[in-house]
């Protein structure tokens, strides 16, 4: 469908040095949709020695050059989005209404950051004595290598190009083993809109020959992932050859507080929106919703009718509410972690099985939903990735806050009350960057931030834009 399609480095589209190709499937129909070049060590050093030149030329050019660049891409990739969203829509299987979110984030990444540069000015310390002027500035970090996770693959690159590029950073971009295409069709448009030559370089092939060596190599004064704290820790571990900076958004296990007095429809509507979109394959999923006793009959009975409602399929034009997960050994994993839970004691309300019309095709898993699901289970313990909606029952609020906190994530969370004292109490009492209350809202102008083992800085706003920079002091003697 995609055909062939080239890595983008040094400012021009390239096969691998070695001639190696990998297939592209799609996790909905098992088809080959595409095949891309297969990077090997020779690519991933030029790809690094080519960042390491632009940096120069790239840190020090003017706003205007850079912004200028950035308008042009985005230009293009408005151009490009039914190729773009496709894409994304075959080699990960979302629905087409799915595929919106990536795109948005790509053109509303450059056009924020590109405008944001702008407006991030240095400023002028006091001095005690009166004897010097103290002015801080902001350069370019360095080079920077970021590894892009598969369930979202435009928005993922959108989140790291978009600062990048700004802050006068050249980037090695490595999208996820399952999901090149996308990034490498973004990389032909980055060769259509005349990028300086280093600026931008997008290279997948096998971990020991590209992400190892990209971050174990001194170039990178900076390492950037969306994916799992495993794959976070071993991307530290491995770049410890030098001191580099880190921005890290890993994994959750995301607790949604659902207390007597909510709105159950609104609660309902947006728990089961959250754990079902993309198949619950996206990092801020409500892994753990946690009902007050006095609504949990209720609450049950509104979210078993949502989830019947949405149908697993694929297709432009099959209504389909949910795709499917990126492969059957996610699918294997998820149908074990349902399976445990339930010998353990949760109760299986719907689904937990693979859809009858569409098991002779694809990674398909019924939506699914499970009550009095143990704290001590894995589907409690770890970030599932997948359609599953876990309930479980609490009585007061100190028991509920201290099971939410239990665990060593620190991404998402939900609250969902009408009473002020309340919200005030959990929002302040809950572990995690980020607390959403009665609603849910990401933007790029939002800091999108992780704590504890959930990782390392921020995505998005102009904190993002912050870590891009490293900060300098210049102080100048007033008299001498």
């Amino acid at each position: 469908m995609f055909g062939f399609r080239m890595m983008y480095i040094d400012g021009r589209l390239r096969e691998s040095a070695g001639g190696g190709r990998r297939k592209v499937f799609c996790p909905a129909t098992d088809d080959v949709v595409g095949e891309v070049a297969w990077a090997n060590a020779e690519d991933t050093e030029a790809a690094l020695k080519s960042a390491d030149r632009a940096f120069p030329v790239w840190s020090r050019s003017s706003l205007n050059d850079r912004v200028a660049h950035m308008m042009r891409l985005r230009e293009l990739v408005i151009e490009h989005e039914e190729i773009l969203r496709e894409s994304e829509r075959q080699e990960n299987g979302k629905t087409w209404e799915q595929t919106e979110e990536g795109f948005i984030a790509l053109k509303d990444s450059l056009e924020f950051y590109a405008g944001e540069i702008k407006r991030l000015q240095g400023h002028v310390l006091p001095d005690t004595s009166g004897e010097y002027e103290h002015r801080i500035c902001y350069h370019s970090a360095g080079v920077v290598g970021a590894f892009i996770a598969w369930n979202h693959p435009m928005l993922n690159l959108a989140f790291k190009m978009g600062p990048a590029m700004a802050a006068g950073c050249p980037i090695i971009l490595r999208p996820a083993d399952d999901t090149p295409l996308t990034a490498y069709l973004i990389g032909e448009l980055c060769e259509k809109a005349g990028l300086p030559s280093g600026v931008v370089n997008i290279i997948a092939g096998p971990v020991s020959e590209t992400a190892e060596l990209i971050t174990g190599s001194r170039i990178p004064a900076m390492l950037t992932l969306i994916g799992s704290t495993r794959t976070g820790l071993s991307i530290m571990k491995n770049g410890a050859t030098s001191v580099k900076r880190y921005s890290m958004e890993m994994g959750g296990n995301a607790p949604a507080l659902v207390f007597s007095d909510a709105d159950l429809d609104r609660a309902a509507d947006i728990i089961t929106l959250l754990k079902f979109i993309n198949a619950g394959q996206i990092c801020v999923s409500p892994n753990r919703v946690f009902v007050h006793e006095d609504v949990h009959d209720a609450f049950v009975e509104k979210v078993l009718e949502k989830t019947r409602a949405i149908r697993p399929g694929f297709g432009r034009d099959s209504g389909a509410g949910m795709g499917p997960l990126i492969n059957k050994r996610s699918r294997e994993r998820v149908d074990a972690l349902v399976k445990s839970a339930v010998a353990a004691g949760a109760r299986l309300l719907y689904g937990g099985s693979i859809p009858e019309d569409l098991k002779d095709r694809g990674a398909f898993y019924m939506p699914t939903v499970l009550d009095d699901v143990p704290d001590s289970v894995e589907l409690s313990c770890e970030e599932v990735f997948g359609p599953v909606l876990s309930i479980k029952t609490f009585r007061d609020f100190d028991e509920v806050i201290r099971r939410a906190n239990d665990t060593d994530m620190g991404l998402a969370s939900y609250v969902f009350s009408r009473d002020a004292d309340t919200i005030r109490r959990a929002s302040m009492s809950l572990e995690f960057g980020e607390v959403q209350v009665n609603g849910v809202k990401y933007g790029i102008d939002l800091p999108h931030i992780g704590i504890k083992q959930s990782g390392i800085g921020q995505d998005c706003s102009h904190f993002a834009l912050e870590e891009y920079l490293v900060t300098k002091r210049i102080s100048t003697a007033v008299e001498f």
